[in-house]
């Protein structure tokens, strides 16, 4: 599938989806739990069902009721799958979180997915599971799966490991209420640090102990607790509340994005400070739970036809150093969005410690330098971190890019095409990837006016 994005002015409201990784610790939890829960306000996208077929292999039951699942879980039945395999899709987080509880049970598992995972490391989980007294090992012979472990893991044995992926420590700190004892784990060099607190909110709603240190280095989980069936909302998703924000900036455009989680267990929540830093109007209503963006200019705000960023007063001009630096390792998923805003600041931006960000669904470091440089962007790829010359995107222009099959590359190149002169356009290839995370992504873009235009 391939959209097109061109020139467009949006206004009113929009509402993103439920947050995925809110949504895939609910079902995984609701699945080790004794009865049924509810789950309301979950995230429709192909993660998330690859979490329910998963969940239904080992014990569970879920029935999908519009706005509201019920799971009925397995409890002291879980089980191994009876084909032996679990096949994740395009889902890492399913992947790392599901792997360490199913490890917990003695007996032999193997875990694949689509060509798009089996490029994803999983060496730190293989060693991890190894460390806890499984036999694992990838069947491909290098670092990358399918990969095989054969449980029970062992209690008494401490975790040491980078941590610089978050989503496995979160999954062996579920695994933990199912051990006898406290699983200790030690991280010498933590990342993605919000969603370890994330984990650990969730244990702690339904009854587990868990400890994480300030420097998020030390880590504790005390089992064995019997998860009770229990009800949630899941708030909306930050990740993807960064589209549609960046796109109204982009566009000078002035929306109201609703339903915004103030819970504070979302990283992501960062880039409205990382915006508003460089002059970016955002309000962000925590009573109403709304984000309105260029409000104050309202109609005022102006468009970037003639690709002027003061227009919209992006600069770096004031901050230390005349430059914006933004340590991403705790929201690292904001990259792709970030990058492209970057492109319509006026100024140098600097993101550093992105080496996390070289792990998710593709190299998205090298994505982004390679498919913005094709629309005129300047970007420097420094190993250790990622440079922006942005112009205010004066000598951005249009182009066909490449999504790399990755949902958030496809969202925010599709924003880009927003602030472009008249006459220029970004078709954008592979676009239906934006349904792991966002699956009515145009179709919400389009009612505040994006005018996205999609075709097979």
């Amino acid at each position: 599938m391939k959209a097109v994005s061109k020139k467009s002015k949006l206004s009113g409201h929009i509402t993103v989806p439920g947050s995925k990784s809110h949504t895939i610790r609910a079902l995984i939890l609701s699945a080790m739990a004794e009865g049924t829960s509810r789950i309301s306000n979950p995230l429709p996208s192909d993660d998330c069902l690859s979490t329910v077929r998963a969940i239904s292999q080992i014990g569970a039951d879920v029935r999908m009721d519009g706005d509201v699942w019920t799971v009925r879980g397995a409890g002291t039945s879980l089980h191994l799958p009876e084909s032996g395999t679990i096949d994740v899709g395009n889902s890492g987080s399913l992947m790392y979180f599901l792997c360490p509880v199913l490890s917990t049970l003695p007996g032999e598992c193997t875990f694949t997915g689509d060509e798009s995972i089996c490029r994803r490391p999983v060496n730190h989980l293989v060693d991890s599971l190894s460390q806890l007294g499984a036999r694992s090992r990838c069947l491909s012979g290098g670092s990358t799966p399918p990969f095989t472990f054969c449980g029970p893991i062992d209690v008494t044995r401490t975790l040491v490991t980078g941590g610089e992926l978050s989503q496995y420590i979160s999954g062996f700190m579920m695994a933990a209420s199912r051990l006898n004892g406290t699983l200790r784990m030690r991280l010498t060099n933590p990342k993605e640090t919000p969603y370890l607190t994330m984990t650990r909110l969730w244990l702690e709603s339904v009854g587990i102990p868990a400890s994480i240190s300030a420097d998020f280095k030390e880590i504790s989980v005390t089992g064995p607790v019997q998860i009770k069936a229990f009800d949630r909302t899941v708030p909306s998703d930050w990740e993807g509340v960064a589209f549609p924000l960046i796109a109204a900036l982009i566009s000078g455009s002035t929306i109201v994005i609703d339903n915004i989680d103030g819970s504070g267990s979302q990283g992501d929540e960062k880039i409205v400070e990382v915006l508003q830093s460089v002059g970016a109007d955002i309000l962000w209503d925590k009573t109403a739970g709304t984000l309105s963006v260029n409000s104050r200019r309202s109609g005022a705000a102006a468009s970037l036809n003639s690709g002027d960023s003061k227009s919209i007063g992006l600069t770096t001009s004031e901050l230390p150093g005349g430059e914006l630096r933004v340590d991403i390792s705790g929201f690292p998923d904001a990259i792709c969005a970030l990058c492209v805003i970057a492109c319509f600041i006026e100024g140098k931006t600097v993101f550093t410690d992105i080496d996390i960000c070289r792990k998710k669904e593709t190299d998205r470091i090298k994505a982004m330098v390679s498919e913005l440089g094709k629309l005129g962007a300047h970007l420097v790829d420094e190993g250790d971190r990622l440079v922006v010359f942005g112009d205010g995107g004066k000598n951005l222009r249009g182009g066909a890019v490449e999504s790399f099959k990755d949902h958030r590359i496809v969202m925010s190149l599709a924003c880009l095409g927003l602030g472009l002169p008249e006459g220029q356009s970004v078709t954008v290839n592979d676009a239906e990837w934006c349904s792991v995370t966002f699956p009515r992504f145009f179709e919400a873009m389009n009612e505040i006016g994006a005018g996205f235009v999609v075709s097979q």
